[in-house]
């Protein structure tokens, strides 16, 4: 209980004290004076015991009341700062992630400044050497036309010298004078001769520091770009743009598969699924995992009759001509497309990833149910051909996230690394090297195709049992 209360209900009951002594000290005296009956009407006073606890109860009540609303108050002072606290650390991450994207982009940008900066400074260079250039021909060209004027007075001169010839007073003095001009157009001449030589020199060098110049420019345009090539590859991309991309291009297969059953019956088989259009550089294939098709591996196999599949895209349809077996794992089945099939699709070749550790993570996106995440691996030195999905750090982005066999895992740069063989592992794209082949058609009884899932199913069947 409140002390304050405590303190408050010991006063009352002090008071209480004190005045029925005093009332009955005060009627003891009147009664000793006056010997006269007096009849006093008093009304019944409750019991102090029964006040004293109704005020204690309500006293108790109270304090209840108050305690209840104090509990609800820090209940829902305490909620509001787990908010608080998670909102902080949310605050946190983003603050971090967005510091590291200003260094990036500070750093990038610090590049980007010194390369436009050398690139000016060489153009500035380039134009003074050619200005200089410029003006060594016009010098170049006002001695040409200097040694000319001077030839021309000479011509002259001797001409003179010709029709004076008869007279040898006159022709000895005009040889005098013609001699001294000869001599002095003769040195004018060389020293012409001389600076256009010394002009031709520097125009020369100009033309090789021009030269150099340029080539210097050249190379630094070159580093340019092979610089913001490798910017470029060592971006990574948003998981949602890669997704989004991937969502896009991805290509329709849908394959049927027939034969006879029992008495003579027909069992046919169709599956429709997701694959992927992947490229080498060289040759083209849509690939994806035997799950979407309507074959299994067994023993013994099943000895279809007929099959056939198209491919779909968002132009239009392909029919497909064969079905293979990857070498790494036959439960991945890869398509052969052209390149003018490639068109009719219409959708982008994704690239094998040449550098496939070059990120520590990855995006993971699922076959069939639209989920995606970001995601990390782990090289397993006993599966050289496969690596090992760190489940402990997956991060799902998008829909109900739970990989498994047939996912297609991504790299950062948005190139295909390979695709889940189970829940666990997923099987390193690195060729379109082949082990079995299965033609597409409407009579594929010759081909044997149950021998064929059958080889399949031994050889996966022989691998660790973490691959099964």
């Amino acid at each position: 209980m409140n002390r304050s209360i405590l303190i408050v209900i010991c006063d009352f009951l002090l008071l209480s004290l004190l005045t029925f002594s005093t009332d009955f000290h005060r009627l003891a005296s009147d009664q000793t004076r006056r010997k006269t009956s007096v009849e006093v009407a008093t009304n019944e006073l409750a019991s102090p015991a029964m006040d004293m606890v109704a005020l204690m109860k309500q006293a108790l009540a109270d304090e209840r009341k108050g305690h209840d609303q104090l509990q609800q108050q820090l209940a829902a002072v305490n909620s509001r700062n787990t908010a608080l606290a998670k909102a902080d650390e949310e605050n946190t991450r983003l603050k971090q992630e967005a510091a590291e994207l200003r260094q990036r982009n500070t750093a990038a940008q610090q590049q980007s400044a010194a390369v436009q900066t050398r690139v000016e400074s060489l153009t500035h260079q380039l134009q003074e050497s050619t200005t200089q250039a410029q003006a060594s021909r016009e010098k170049l060209a006002a001695t040409e036309a200097e040694v000319r004027k001077r030839a021309e007075q000479a011509a002259g001169l001797k001409q003179q010298v010709d029709q004076y010839s008869h007279s040898n007073q006159l022709a000895q003095v005009a040889e005098g004078r013609l001699s001294d001009q000869l001599q002095l157009s003769e040195a004018q001449r060389q020293a012409a001769l001389d600076r256009a030589a010394l002009l031709q020199q520097e125009v020369q060098a100009a033309r090789a520091e021009n030269a150099r110049l340029a080539e210097g420019l050249k190379s630094l345009a070159t580093n340019s770009s092979q610089l913001t090539q490798e910017i470029r590859d060592n971006r990574a991309l948003a998981p949602n743009t890669i997704f989004s991309d991937f969502v896009t291009n991805r290509v329709r297969v849908a394959i049927a598969a027939a034969r006879s059953g029992f008495l003579g019956m027909g069992v046919n088989k169709d599956k429709h699924g997701e694959a992927v259009l992947v490229t080498d550089g060289t040759t083209t294939v849509a690939i994806c995992h035997l799950d979407d098709t309507p074959l299994t591996l067994g023993n013994p196999g099943t000895d279809w009759e007929k099959l056939q599949g198209t491919l779909s895209g968002q132009i239009s349809g392909v029919p497909l001509t064969s079905m293979s077996f990857h070498r790494a794992d036959p439960r991945l089945v890869m398509f052969p497309v052209s390149p003018a099939e490639v068109e009719l699709l219409g959708r982008k070749v994704y690239r094998l990833a040449n550098d496939p550790y070059k990120f520590q993570d990855a995006v993971l996106i699922g076959a069939d149910d639209g989920y995606y995440g970001q995601c990390d691996f782990q090289i397993d030195v006993n599966l050289p051909q496969y690596v090992k999905l760190d489940r402990s750090l997956l991060r799902g982005l998008f829909g109900k996230f739970n990989p498994s066999r047939g996912d297609v895992v991504l790299s950062r740069k948005g190139e295909v690394l390979g695709i889940m063989v189970n829940s666990t592992y997923c099987v390193m794209l690195q060729d379109f090297a082949t082990t079995a082949t299965l033609k597409f058609g409407l009579d594929v009884r010759t081909q044997h195709t149950g021998d064929a899932l059958a080889q399949m199913y031994d050889r996966v069947f022989q691998m660790s049992a973490r691959l099964q």
